[in-house]
């Protein structure tokens, strides 16, 4: 089975899908972010990593970052609600994010938490962009969205089994803007560097160095687009060495340099349109890693429901 990675675009991201003419399904893929849905009506397959759940309506699913998740429908048409939001956006829980997972990626039966659901579905209207403090509003919102529904997840402990792709890329993720290099994940991760190179050559396709130049690219993209800090200091702050192989890594993924992006992404800020100049694919939008999911999930097995 393939898997695809996904970098998604917006720090969040959300889509209604109405009964009568969509169903949730997606092909096996993982990504940086925090995903999860509310099905309203209908029912669903759904894997993460190696569980298999039916998620019923009233239920409510999330896939932590790095997590391989697909759903497929078991009724024709269904209505849910889809979050997609990136960690950044709540970084005082961003360590249970990275180092935690659910024992069971479903809460059932939401409408049991009217609190929980009336944060969900405040979080589905969108906030008037002249609204004061809407950022702060915001965050609050997502903070204590995640308070709740963490509360009434049962989360494993850090895993301490031997490491696995999906935990090496998981580290990468973590530590980009560090002088991160194959000699140091070595030392950390208690793995030869030439498995590792192994691993992103033949598994995602990507030699190492690019695949860690492509995170630094996306973290520059994001504070181009909602910071006014310097390109010297962004520079810096992503973890590359020099301006010169900054600069040279940003056009070759995106073929502008660093101040135009900022001046594109300004203008369509300007002009209210939806960020089209958002964070750039890792490995060239969502290419596919050939036969990666037993390297990064093992072989797919049954998981018995949980109640």
């Amino acid at each position: 089975m393939d898997v695809y990675f996904q970098e998604r675009g917006p720090d969040f991201f959300f889509h209604k899908g109405e009964r009568g003419k969509s169903s949730l399904a997606c092909f096996p893929h993982f990504h940086q972010d925090i995903e999860f849905f509310y099905l309203e009506e209908g029912k669903l397959s759904c894997q993460i990593d190696t569980d298999t759940y039916t998620v019923c309506s009233g239920d409510l699913l999330i896939a932590f970052p790095h997590q391989v998740h697909t759903y497929q429908a078991i009724e024709e048409t269904d209505s849910h609600l889809l979050f997609i939001v990136h960690p950044d956006l709540v970084p005082e829980l961003k360590t249970v994010f990275s180092t935690r997972q659910p024992k069971s990626a479903v809460v059932r039966h939401v409408d049991q938490h009217p609190e929980l659901l009336e944060l969900l579905q405040q979080l589905s209207r969108p906030i008037p962009t002249k609204k004061a403090y809407r950022d702060v509003v915001f965050k609050g919102l997502l903070l204590t969205f995640f308070g709740k529904l963490l509360s009434l997840l049962e989360l494993d402990e850090p895993t301490k089994a031997p490491l696995t792709l999906h935990q090496v890329v998981s580290y990468c993720s973590l530590h980009f803007h560090t002088e991160l290099s194959l000699e140091h994940l070595e030392r950390e991760l208690h793995l030869s560097r030439y498995y590792i190179s192994h691993l992103f050559n033949h598994k995602l396709h990507i030699r190492f160095n690019d695949y860690v130049n492509a995170l630094r690219i996306a973290e520059a993209c994001r504070l181009l687009r909602s910071t006014d800090t310097s390109i010297t200091e962004i520079c810096a702050k992503v973890g590359f060495s020099t301006l010169r192989t900054f600069n040279r890594s940003f056009i070759k993924q995106l073929g502008m340099p660093p101040s135009e992006y900022r001046a594109a992404a300004r203008e369509e800020a300007d002009r209210g349109e939806a960020a089209l100049l958002s964070t750039p694919s890792v490995l060239d939008t969502a290419r596919v890693i050939q036969s990666a999911q037993e390297e990064i999930i093992g072989q797919p097995k049954k998981k018995g429901e949980k109640p």
